[in-house]
């Protein structure tokens, strides 16, 4: 397993909360394991760890927040999951980690590039391990 350090970000969408903590982590998963059941386990791992997802403010503050990046190469478009994540080209807090631990990865987008050069085309700030939006 690789994991990259842990960052503070500021909070995407709803600004009224604390920061976050991110980190990414590479997991070697059996090949039993499919998108879809590393999703309910994940879902079950913030159920247990107190999450409570309130459909009226969808990014607001939350115990845990798991997401499946990229799965491989795989690209997955169903209803509950979308892989490679729809938004890791946007978010630093998303890129910076895992470029620390896969900077030269191919996202399988149909965009074509890896995570260091997604990484290039956004705007940010990093100061220690915090994140922040902006040049």
């Amino acid at each position: 397993m690789l994991e990259s350090p842990i960052y503070e970000t500021e909070p995407w969408g709803d600004a009224d909360q604390p920061y976050y903590a991110n980190q990414v982590v590479a997991l070697d998963l059996e090949p039993v394991w499919t998108p879809g059941r590393l999703l309910a386990a994940i879902q079950a791992i913030e159920t247990d760890a107190g999450r409570v997802r309130d459909p009226k403010r969808r990014f607001g503050p939350r115990t845990l927040d798991v997401d499946i990046l990229l799965f491989g190469q795989d690209v997955v478009h169903e209803p509950d999951l979308i892989i490679p994540h729809p938004r890791l080209r946007q978010r630093a807090f998303v890129l910076v980690p895992l470029a620390d631990i896969a900077a030269e990865l191919a996202i399988a987008d149909g965009q074509g590039g890896s995570v260091r050069q997604a990484l290039a085309k956004i705007p940010f700030k990093i100061s220690g391990n915090v994140i922040t939006a902006g040049t």
